[in-house]
């Protein structure tokens, strides 16, 4: 998966989810993440809690927009708001197909950068402020997705 194409692209997105998601459920959709994702070289990270998603996808430009639009079509999804989209030189989490932390309230207190709602992110406030907090979080994530190994 370390491979690294040119015109590489990541995405951070934001959704609700249209339902709860039990835990089997959501081990049944990273099932399919992961083995979606391996076919199609896209890597990255989940983050749910409380009924909301946070996901950083990366990969070729044309297949990660292309992945995109399947999740924008995606029923179990609700509300996307695009958080950050940038060009990049190599991926964030070049061995993750899909890694995932559930976040529980009280870890979640602990994780740098990470919000109980993503609505201060989703405004235009303060866009670098978000930017920022965005940044925090997936380098608090990237730290863990090494230790896990």
């Amino acid at each position: 998966m370390s491979r690294t194409p040119k015109n590489l692209l990541s995405i951070v997105y934001s959704s609700t989810s249209a339902h709860p998601f039990k835990d089997e459920e959501l081990n049944a959709l990273l099932a399919l993440s992961r083995e979606n994702n391996a076919r199609a070289h896209l890597t990255g990270m989940l983050l749910y809690r409380s009924g909301r998603f946070l996901q950083v996808i990366e990969g070729p430009a044309d297949v990660l927009r292309e992945r995109m639009s399947i999740i924008a079509a995606d029923p179990r999804h609700l509300d996307i708001h695009i958080l950050l989209q940038e060009t990049i030189d190599e991926r964030q989490f070049p061995d993750w197909t899909m890694a995932y932390d559930p976040a529980s309230e009280v870890a979640a207190e602990n994780i740098p950068g990470y919000r109980s709602t993503f609505s201060d992110i989703e405004g235009d406030d303060d866009p670098q402020e978000s930017v920022a907090a965005l940044r925090e979080l997936i380098r608090w994530f990237q730290d863990r997705a090494v230790q896990q190994r």
